[in-house]
């Protein structure tokens, strides 16, 4: 609840185009699932590819989405923050915002800690990511998913879900994980905020993770959107 205060307290300084950022990507996700979802799949057309890695970058901008929405900064009205919160977990193969709430402020809280859901003190790639993973996913969204699945196969080729609406997601978690959790905190890091940063390069940084890698600048500013945290970027190394 304190997390949840602090969240409403910051609503009169949220920008107004935060809302119309998060409802863009989730229409670009939209209109590119559909368009994808009735694309004639050919393995030789590197079209497919493409379109493999941006559906893939739209389901992590879901993901950001949602995550902005738990530092309250996507909206000034409460109710439409989290609702476009919720909404945005939600497509994102049925996470649960509301799961995601807690367990993403006490990361914030806690950072690289054992009470950081997040971290894993191994400090390797596959049993820190399996942990990532597993921590947020549950029976539910695997149901969901399954249904899901097998309803709209009646109408969309099976190659086409898998290839534009279920591999996307995957190939997503880790793109998140790497760049938003992996990287960023591995190893020790000697600062109060226990994060790396990658160096400024504003291109790579929003494209390999709508600049997530930027990773110490958003634990010292976590009310800072994704679209602005080049910004704080820049008065660090300016």
């Amino acid at each position: 609840m304190n997390n949840l205060r602090s969240v409403h307290q910051l609503s009169e300084k949220i920008d107004p185009k935060g809302i119309l950022i998060a409802l863009s990507i989730m229409f670009l996700w939209g209109i590119s699932l559909v368009f994808l979802l009735g694309y004639s799949v050919d393995f030789s057309n590197p079209l497919v590819y493409v379109g493999i890695l941006v559906q893939t970058h739209l389901y992590t901008g879901l993901f950001i989405t949602a995550h902005d929405a738990m530092h309250g900064v996507v909206s000034s009205n409460k109710k439409l923050n989290h609702a476009v919160g919720w909404l945005a977990a939600l497509l994102f193969s049925y996470n649960f915002y509301w799961k995601l709430f807690p367990n993403h402020h006490k990361h914030h809280q806690y950072v690289a800690t054992e009470n950081d859901p997040d971290y894993h003190s191994s400090n390797r790639f596959l049993p820190w990511y399996l942990s990532f993973l597993f921590s947020y996913v549950n029976i539910w969204q695997f149901l969901l998913m399954a249904v899901t699945f097998n309803v709209l196969k009646i109408w969309v080729p099976v190659p086409n879900l898998i290839l534009f609406w279920m591999l996307p997601a995957i190939l997503s978690t880790l793109q998140l994980f790497y760049f938003g959790t992996y990287l960023p905190h591995r190893g020790d890091h000697a600062n109060k905020h226990h994060s790396g940063t990658l160096p400024a390069n504003h291109v790579w940084a929003f494209v390999s993770c709508y600049f997530f890698g930027y990773h110490y600048e958003h634990h010292d500013s976590p009310n800072t959107p994704w679209w602005r945290l080049w910004r704080t970027k820049n008065v660090r190394t300016g």
